[in-house]
């Protein structure tokens, strides 16, 4: 990948189907669980959520070159009642970070290992957000190895 914040549709097919098998790899209580928590895969993140996040500007390139992801919204032990008007919570994987962090921004087509290393990245990735759903914090997700 020459620009390390572009991917080709090839690029993008691989990775929505390394993103496809690690979904199905969950537990299948736990997919349950997150049934109505959408998986959304793109690129990487637009200036508007980077901005929301409160990233400066001029940090915008780097931070969408090396997110891997991100849950919004309330975890399952912040929802009740009084937030049924709220847009559900939903989890997003950037492409571009976990492929960047993946290869330490390197290449990885033609790599033997290429699909395999971007699927771990995929799985911790995954797994870091999910656990934010379910109300853990990065301490937390540190000291289970998903940080």
């Amino acid at each position: 990948m020459a620009d390390r914040s572009r991917l080709s549709d090839a690029e993008r097919a691989r990775f929505d189907a390394l993103l496809e098998e690690a979904i199905e790899e969950l537990p299948e209580a736990l997919r349950s669980l997150m049934e109505h928590v959408p998986v959304i895969a793109i690129d990487a993140p637009t200036p508007a959520l980077l901005a929301e996040m409160g990233v400066p500007p001029e940090r915008f390139e780097e931070e969408a070159t090396a997110l891997c992801g991100l849950h919004s919204g309330r975890s399952n032990l912040e929802r009740s009642v009084e937030h049924s008007g709220e847009a559900p919570p939903n989890i997003h994987l950037f492409r571009v970070g976990i492929i960047n962090e993946a290869f330490q921004g390197g290449r990885w087509w033609g790599r033997p290992d290429a699909d395999d290393l971007v699927f771990e990245q995929i799985w911790v990735t995954l797994l870091h957000e999910i656990g934010h759903q379910f109300g853990l914090d990065e301490d937390d997700l540190e000291r289970l190895g998903y940080a």
